[in-house]
């Protein structure tokens, strides 16, 4: 089933606002992403690098910016949680931020291969531990009630097969992520075919995450 068919009518109206502003930031994350394609990016087999490099060359390239529309955001890396023990790989700012210093959206990433797939010991594995469950343990603020995650590819994999594999340890409950909708695609830009949503049950609430999986197998050096 397609997430588009989830029942909106469990998310507040601010929620689905929220929703909407975080697709439009993910749809130029997209577009940074076939642009690091097209310059052939060269990158190591770590995660920090190839985040940086999509952070600090693109995200944060005033040039970038201004002809993408990104100027109304903020990127940030590696910044420590006021609320909680986290430390959240890509934060993004908004103009609502101004108000409300809560109110920013976070972004985890994390590398997929093609080791142990299935497995409790593989990266698969990992993306759930400490990603997704990180969301719904108060590791990271869920202020909006809308983050996401990227998945960088280093091996050449089939996405839409791994991503079965990844709702397969999800329905396991080997590691325990309180799943409501498993990740499930979602259109974002056209033509993008590997963009997902999933959902989450958090205290006395609900957390929806937003997942892109971005192949650089054939950047890695």
């Amino acid at each position: 089933m397609m997430f588009d068919n989830l029942n909106a009518s469990r998310f507040e109206a601010s929620t689905i606002f929220y929703n909407t502003e975080f697709e439009e930031i993910l749809s130029k994350i997209i577009t940074c992403y076939y642009l690091m394609l097209a310059d052939k990016v060269s990158l190591t087999n770590d995660e920090n690098n190839i985040r940086d490099v999509l952070l600090i060359n693109y995200l944060k390239n005033n040039t970038i910016r201004r002809t993408n529309n990104l100027t109304n955001y903020l990127f940030d890396r590696e910044v420590p949680e006021d609320r909680s023990l986290g430390r959240t790989d890509i934060k993004i700012q908004t103009k609502n931020t101004f108000e409300d210093t809560n109110a920013y959206y976070t972004i985890e990433c994390k590398r997929l291969d093609a080791t142990n797939i299935s497995g409790t010991t593989g990266l698969n594995a990992k993306y759930i531990d400490n990603g997704i469950a990180r969301f719904i343990s108060s590791h990271y603020q869920t202020h909006l009630k809308t983050n996401g995650m990227i998945g960088f590819v280093v091996e050449p994999i089939d996405i839409g097969k791994n991503v079965e594999e990844i709702n397969n340890l999800l329905a396991s409950n080997v590691i325990r992520a309180n799943t409501i909708q498993d990740l499930q695609y979602k259109s974002i830009i056209a033509g993008f075919d590997y963009s997902y949503c999933s959902c989450h049950n958090i205290t006395d609430n609900q957390v929806l995450l937003y997942h892109l999986m971005f192949d650089f197998s054939k950047n890695i050096q």
